[in-house]
């Protein structure tokens, strides 16, 4: 059982990770991540929670430099990150097709992923339509459904850029691009698995070029309101 100052070190080395991480602009492109690092980095995505746990997502890293190329026409939030970075990935998230209550996805999900005996399987969608169409309205639209999945390849990019940080990688997130330019460019490399996915977010891994200036938050008192 670990001690208390073991725990206390442990608290300290993550919140000196969170203090290490910052949105890396320009990375220095004669550092390359190793094969093991990044591995590492690609297993606390996979691992990652997700809502009601279908896991509604793809990782693809993009190492190569033509394909970078015709991202960064597009990219305009990754001018200098597509470029230079050791390892750049694009996180799609799972299309209306495999995340509505009663996709063949979700059905092979629940049984051959999950393992869950077939009197359990058989209700499990009835139970997902009812949160789906009834308590969050995602059934709207097929953006507020492909909105719901995607936020959830979000949880996954924090904690890839997270577990970065704790080995002294770093990384930045990009959200600044043309999503349909971006959408017809991952179309035309097949990447779309024919619309059950689409572009969510992107992310850029490597070593910083140069040292960022100091973080700079809020006080924990204009963010945390306590009710008890």
């Amino acid at each position: 059982m670990r001690n208390v100052n073991d725990k206390e070190q442990q608290k300290q080395r993550i919140l000196e990770a969170f203090q290490f991480r910052h949105a890396t602009k320009e990375f220095d492109p004669s550092k390359k991540i190793s094969d093991d690092d990044f591995e590492f980095i690609l297993e606390t995505a996979r691992l990652s929670p997700s809502s009601i746990g279908i896991e509604p997502w793809q990782f693809v890293v993009v190492q190569n430099k033509e394909l970078r190329e015709k991202l960064k026409d597009v990219t305009w939030g990754a001018q200098k990150q597509l470029p230079t970075a050791s390892h750049f990935v694009i996180l799609l998230a799972r299309t209306i097709k495999d995340v509505k209550y009663d996709s063949d996805y979700i059905a092979n999900h629940i049984r051959e992923i999950k393992k869950y005996p077939e009197e359990i399987a058989e209700k499990i969608p009835g139970i997902y339509k009812n949160f789906q169409e009834s308590d969050l309205h995602l059934l709207e639209s097929e953006r507020a459904i492909f909105d719901w999945s995607s936020k959830q390849t979000y949880i996954a990019l924090a904690n890839m850029m997270t577990a970065a940080a704790q080995i002294g990688i770093d990384s930045c997130p990009v959200e600044g691009f043309d999503m349909d330019a971006v959408h017809q460019i991952l179309a035309e490399e097949e990447l779309l698995e024919d619309g059950h996915l689409d572009i969510s977010v992107m992310v850029a891994f490597g070593y910083r070029a140069k040292e960022p200036r100091p973080k700079t938050r809020k006080p924990k008192e204009q963010l945390v309101k306590w009710i008890n």
